[in-house]
């Protein structure tokens, strides 16, 4: 690579100068790195130290409201007359600030399991989820989560739609004395491995349509679930196409049919600096399909639900790693940064699913520029290693130690996979945690400590007094901004600590 800089390397790779915007979420100013326009991550490693995870909840606001004006625009350019429903699939990621900052933006609430169909209860109950919005409930339903949904319906949420797994789930929700609004889900359709063990088959779909006549239940709702990902938009369509054909076939026998759920899948830039989609161009041909099929049957258009996890919440959390240690790789090979750290505890898909992130250098973008690995230096595992055999080369400034990394999308599945709160591999501590959100006067951060070793011990069973330990205290130093926001952090005394550093308040 020779003496060419990180800067020129950005440049000739993907079009970037290092300058300005980076992507959707990126973007560098006057030197430093900046995430989602208000926060300078180089300020917070200064107040803070490495390593750190950063939730920045404004962005999933941002994902959401994007979603739904591109369908506006899609709407209004086809004429299709019926609104898109947009749900946060809530098990790419349950944490609290996150399913709570998508309903505040608008989104309906899809439960996978009997866990988050209680926490949707809880959060109707409070009024965290409002009572207009629908909660779609997909899944194999066991007995606890039979009796969650039951238990949800029986409060009062009149929207919530079991969508059936099987016909034993429909026995047991049609025995309700109060009306119920039931779903399908179509086991013909899916696309992705394992996939086609959800759902019923048509002759199943039609007895529950034909068994619904006359009574005080209805059906409400057809789930295509063409894919968990739309990479193949032709084969996606097409498979759309021969849904929307069942549909209609089943509107005939049902017509309180109204609600036509397409999956998910919807791409994120997340991942990826070179990603480009055409959002309205999907919905303007979404849209077009069904108006198409629909007119062939004479059926009404239905209202479009979309179940958006990984898009919803991908792009709004993200890892700062330092480079603790440099070693040589063998006979000439690409030099190991090794972080503070673990990707395979912490990213979890890079082994899973060999998921590639956007991983970017918080400073000394005019450093020379080398291949490298990245290493876990807190596991004993050779599989915690980034980027892996075959993968494109990482290609960061040189180091002899000190440079911090930012590992960009991580807010869907990761935490869900690794599990927060208890005993990981080789007993890596999870990181300290800063959760901003949009408050009333401005942003608001919350810090969550990094995990202790006495913690990681009481959950293995190790219940003696807690072990005392030496923590390294990160450098506390004020850092001038560009712009500074204001605005302390929530949890702290105005007179402990000097505000992060934020720009573009």
């Amino acid at each position: 690579m020779g003496e060419q800089t990180f800067r020129e390397y950005l440049g000739a790779r993907w079009g970037k100068t290092g300058d300005g915007p980076i992507n959707d979420f990126i973007r560098r100013e006057d030197g430093r790195l900046i995430f989602g326009d208000r926060v300078d991550l180089g300020a917070l490693v200064a107040e803070y130290g490495a390593p750190l995870e950063v939730a920045y909840c404004p962005l999933i606001t941002q994902e959401i409201h994007r979603m739904q004006r591109v369908a506006a625009a899609a709407r209004a350019a086809t004429g299709y007359a019926q609104p898109l429903l947009y749900a946060y699939a809530t098990k790419a990621n349950f944490a609290e600030e996150v399913v709570r900052t998508a309903l505040n933006a608008g989104a309906h609430y899809e439960t996978s399991s009997a866990a988050d169909a209680q926490i949707a209860a809880i959060l109707w109950q409070n009024g965290t989820l409002p009572h207009d919005r629908w909660v779609f409930c997909n899944g194999s339903k066991d007995a606890e989560y039979l009796h969650a949904v039951v238990r949800l319906r029986l409060r009062g949420s009149a929207r919530v739609v079991p969508v059936l797994d099987d016909l034993d789930e429909f026995e047991h929700f049609r025995k309700l004395s109060v009306p119920v609004r039931f779903g399908v889900r179509a086991r013909e359709w899916a696309r992705c491995a394992g996939g086609d063990r959800f759902g019923l088959l048509e002759d199943e779909m039609l007895q529950v349509a034909e068994t619904l006549r006359d009574t005080r239940h209805e059906l409400v709702l057809y789930h295509a679930m063409v894919g968990s990902q739309i990479e193949d938009e032709g084969e996606w369509l097409a498979a759309l196409t021969r849904a929307m054909e069942q549909y209609c076939a089943l509107w005939h026998v049902a017509p309180s049919l109204r609600m036509f759920n397409f999956g998910g899948g919807m791409p994120t830039a997340a991942y990826a600096l070179d990603f480009v989609f055409d959002y309205e161009g999907f919905f303007r041909r979404l849209f077009t399909t069904i108006q198409t099929v629909c007119d062939r049957h004479g059926v009404p258009v239905p209202q479009v639900v979309g179940e958006f996890g990984r898009y919803t919440v991908a792009s709004h959390s993200m890892f700062l790693f330092e480079v603790a240690q440099t070693k040589a790789g063998r006979d000439g090979a690409a030099p190991w940064y090794l972080l503070d750290g673990s990707l395979m505890v912490s990213a979890p898909d890079t082994l899973i699913v060999d998921q590639q992130f956007i991983i970017l250098p918080v400073d000394d973008w005019d450093a020379p520029a080398q291949a490298v690995r990245l290493g876990g230096r807190r596991t004993c595992d050779s599989d915690d290693a980034y980027p892996r055999a075959g993968q494109e080369p990482l290609v960061l400034p040189q180091t002899e130690g000190g440079l911090v990394v930012a590992v960009f999308g991580v807010g869907a599945y990761q935490q869900m996979l690794g599990g927060r709160g208890g005993a990981h591999h080789c007993l890596n501590p999870e990181m300290r945690r800063l959760i901003i959100e949009e408050g009333p006067r401005g942003l608001e951060m919350r810090e969550i400590a990094p995990q202790s070793l006495s913690q990681i011990m009481v959950a293995l069973g190790y219940n003696q007094q807690p072990v005392r330990q030496r923590v390294p205290v990160a450098a506390r130093r004020r850092v001038e901004a560009v712009r500074t926001l204001g605005v302390r952090p929530a949890c702290l005394p105005a007179s402990t600590k000097t505000p992060p550093v934020w720009v573009n308040g």
